[in-house]
């Protein structure tokens, strides 16, 4: 298996896409906005995709947050409100932001399994700080570390409940980030006192299934390589600091903080320690150059994968999605917020 989460070009798999998955067998796949169009259509796909690995227990993954990072939408699929008015019902009645946010992440799930999505890229556990980039700004949790924690965990409940694995991100910490990564390399001068605040939600959630990396430099922790390139961060910060044991991905290794071409950059993110690379922008000739350069997926990885789909595919909840619409709505009319 190659370590490697690969996207497609369009909303059906092209001949050379399908021929190439069957002899790359990634380990598994995300979704854009450009690969949706109808619950049949996308059904048809995932099913497609399953197809040709013969497994049920496929990564097949999707940004689906709510507000501005959304890939399937309305008029097909619900809106759902950014993940911050769960912060701001917080600051009114704790459990019963708590309770909308399990609710929330229920009913994305519930879209999510009915097309045969397995993962979803939730719940962020960045806490912004004054001054920073506004990348994150509305898909926050809060910027209190228990808060963001308590609220993840909810996310995660929820999610799990609707049959879907959840990922925290952007490990270690993105909040703090002056520029978009999507666009260029964050420096964060921030000192190692000043950063245990920001590693404290993703310590809370250590146990979480599957985690993203940030592609954020930090220099108390290593000057000359972003988190995702970093085995100093990934070893002694990720994996033992935080104690997180799971899956943990690259984030976009399209994305222009990084350097070098894309079969470089997968070749160094797996050498420094990352378990699998994520490769968002379908293009055949990189996914292609980023097999040739990466090595199979490793028994210590492959494992983790396991673990975090074990439950995928299978919800464990019977709420029906009137009465989850209910009690998430009811609750956040406290806050004047909705969907």
């Amino acid at each position: 298996m190659t370590p490697a989460i690969f996207s497609l070009s369009g909303p059906k798999l092209t001949d050379a896409e399908r021929a190439f998955f069957k002899e790359a067998d990634p380990a598994g796949y995300i979704l854009f906005g450009r690969n949706v169009e109808t619950r049949e259509q996308l059904r048809a796909l995932t099913d497609d995709l399953r197809g040709i690995h013969g497994r049920d227990k496929l990564l097949i993954s999707i940004d689906q947050e709510g507000g501005r990072v959304s890939r399937m939408k309305p008029p097909e699929w619900p809106a759902y409100p950014p993940q911050g008015v769960f912060g701001q019902l917080y600051s009114v009645a704790p459990a019963s932001a708590i309770q909308a946010a399990r609710a929330n992440a229920q009913l994305l799930a519930m879209d999510l399994h009915e097309v045969g999505i397995t993962v979803d890229y939730l719940p962020l556990l960045d806490l912004p700080v004054e001054g920073a980039h506004d990348v994150i700004g509305d898909r926050a949790l809060g910027r209190d570390p228990m808060q963001v924690a308590a609220l993840g965990r909810a996310v995660l409940d929820g999610l799990s409940r609707g049959g879907v694995t959840g990922c925290i991100k952007h490990m270690p910490g993105h909040g703090r980030a002056v520029v978009d990564s999507h666009k260029d390399l964050p420096t964060v001068t921030a000192s190692v006192e000043e950063l245990e605040h920001d590693v404290a939600p993703f310590t809370k959630l250590s146990d979480a299934p599957i985690a993203m990396s940030a592609h954020i430099r930090f220099t108390a922790w290593d000057v000359d390589n972003p988190a995702t390139l970093s085995a100093k961060v990934i070893k002694q910060i990720i994996r033992q600091r935080i104690g997180f044991d799971g899956l943990l991905l690259t984030d976009d290794i399209d994305m222009e903080a990084l350097e070098g071409t894309i079969p470089e950059r997968s070749a160094r993110a797996i050498a420094a320690g990352c378990d699998v690379v994520l490769n968002c922008w379908g293009k055949l000739d990189d996914m292609q150059g980023t097999v040739e350069a990466l090595p199979a997926m490793s028994e210590v990885s492959a494992a983790r994968l396991d673990r975090a789909l074990a439950n995928a595919g299978v919800p464990s909840d019977t709420s029906t999605r009137e009465e989850l619409l209910a009690t998430r709505d009811g609750l956040l009319e406290a806050v004047g917020a909705t969907a």
